[in-house]
Formats: C-alpha cells, sequence, structure tokens
C-alpha cells in the first residue's frame, strides 16, 4: 500500500471481505480527506453496511489495508474512541434518560465530570437546534422524530469526534424534516471542520449533503465517483444530469447476496 497523505483520514486499498465464499467487499479502494462529506451510495445489497462496519473497526476485511484517523480500525479499536462517532437510522436513544443525559452519555464514558457533561450536552443539544429546559428535560417518547434524530445526532458529535458517520440518519422521517435536518447536519459539519461519511440508498440525501459521491455496487465496489464542485451545489440542470448517472450507476445488477448474509448474522460484528 502507498504511503497516506497527510489529509487523508480514511484509506481502503483493495479491500475484501467474504463470508464463506461469497463476497460483501470486493476490490474496494478509495479515500476520505479530512474535512470533505463523502455519501457512500447504492441500492440495499449493495455492501453499505459492510463497509461501514469496516470502516467502524466492528469487523476485520479478510484482505486488503485499511486505515482509519492513523489507526488500523479493527486492531486498535480502542484507541479510535473519541475519535469516531456513529449516528445510525434509528435514533437508539436510553428510554430512561432525558434528552440531555443521552447526549451526555459519551462524555460520561470519556470520564467528563457532571458540570462539564451538562455544559457540552446543552452546547450540542443548541447546536442541533434543540433549547429550552423543557425540552432538553424531555425523554425519548416525549420528543418527535425528528427531534429524537436531532438529539442522535448531538450525542454523536459532543465527543468532538475527527469523524462522524451517518448511517441511513434520515431514511427513516418525512421528507420535510429530513430535508430540514439534512440542511441542518451539513452546514454544521462543514461550520465544524469535520468529516463525515454518509451511508445512504437515497440519491437526494447524497446530492444535497456531500461534497462527494461514492456510487457502490455488490460486492462493494466503487461503480461512479462524483465530486460536486461548491459552485454546482444548487444547479438544477447540473445535479439532474448527475441524477441520473447516479441511478444508472446503481442500477447495475446485484453479483452477490453475501452483504444480505451479514446482515442477517452470517457472522456478526463485535459490540461497541
Amino acid at each position: 500500500m502507498n504511503e497516506p497523505a497527510a489529509s487523508d483520514i480514511i484509506v481502503l486499498d483493495k479491500v475484501d471481505k467474504r463470508f464463506g465464499a461469497n463476497y460483501a467487499v470486493q476490490d474496494l479502494s478509495f479515500t476520505v480527506q479530512r474535512g470533505q462529506i463523502v455519501a457512500l451510495l447504492g441500492r440495499t445489497g449493495a455492501g453499505k453496511s459492510t463497509a461501514l462496519h469496516l470502516i467502524m473497526g466492528v469487523m476485520a476485511p479478510t484482505s486488503g489495508h485499511l486505515i482509519v484517523d492513523g489507526l488500523d480500525p479493527y486492531r486498535q479499536f480502542k484507541q479510535l474512541r473519541g475519535k469516531l462517532a456513529v449516528s445510525f437510522q434509528t435514533d437508539r436513544l436510553l428510554p430512561w434518560r432525558s434528552a440531555i443525559d443521552n447526549v451526555a452519555l459519551g462524555l460520561q464514558i470519556l470520564g467528563f465530570g457532571a458540570a462539564e457533561r451538562r455544559r457540552r450536552a446543552e452546547e450540542w443539544l443548541a447546536n442541533v437546534k434543540i433549547t429550552g429546559a423543557a425540552n432538553l428535560a424531555k425523554f425519548p417518547h416525549e420528543l418527535s422524530g425528528g427531534m429524537r434524530q436531532r438529539t442522535s445526532l448531538a450525542r454523536a458529535l459532543a465527543v468532538d469526534p475527527n469523524l462522524l458517520l451517518l448511517d441511513e440518519s434520515f431514511s427513516q422521517l418525512d421528507h420535510v424534516t429530513s430535508a430540514a435536518l439534512r440542511t441542518d447536519v451539513a452546514d454544521l459539519v462543514r461550520r465544524l471542520s469535520k468529516t463525515c461519511v454518509l451511508i445512504t440508498h437515497r440519491i437526494d440525501d447524497a446530492l444535497e449533503m456531500a461534497d462527494r459521491v461514492l456510487v457502490l455496487t455488490a460486492p462493494a465496489r466503487v461503480a461512479y465517483d462524483l465530486v460536486i464542485p461548491p459552485g454546482l451545489r444548487h444547479d438544477k440542470a447540473w445535479l439532474a444530469e448527475q441524477e441520473r448517472a447516479i441511478a444508472a450507476a446503481m442500477a447495475a445488477p446485484l453479483e452477490s447476496s453475501a452483504t444480505g448474509l451479514a446482515e442477517s448474522g452470517a457472522e456478526q460484528p463485535r459490540v461497541t
């Protein structure tokens, strides 16, 4: 493997992941630069979830080289704590903890004192547009779907990670709520100069948020690589052309069902 550039926070070089004789990821190579928002886009079964698990370090590649923030994410899993955070498709909030206590959870695990946990949790909830003592004190069942997802994002960001992974984080929200949250998250990530990898099957998510879109087809290989210049981010004609090209790339036939095996438990990723 060539020496990674200093600007690269994620490096995959000819990464394979097999489940038995089946490939979920095959010869996958790409890099993500610090400060970028990169979308991994593909249909169900394209290997997105397996690629995410490899980046998170909860499963090891079968072969190839993978580096995340200078570390081997599987072998140096504990050393990534606090450097990498994930927001999932479901909010995964603890029902017995209030919004502010949910956001403070990661800070508690990292050993921050009570006063500092509360200060940071309030700050990050404000960053995702949740303010007011009444809202901070609400439990998950008292929050709307959009507010629960915002709370989940605040919890991920509160530990001040170098890398934020969004795993279908907007897919269960209605169109209006999803669009507003995508805009707010993208603006926040760019303002804070964070690096973000978005896992999604929705073209609108990818085009509206990302600086770069990687279309994956099974077994998790890059079928299309699109860089979105800032000057064209709101060019409707250009975006429509790219949407057609992405849709054509996503329509490529799935070559393997191995990703489905992974998702159904052929090999369970270790618990984080």
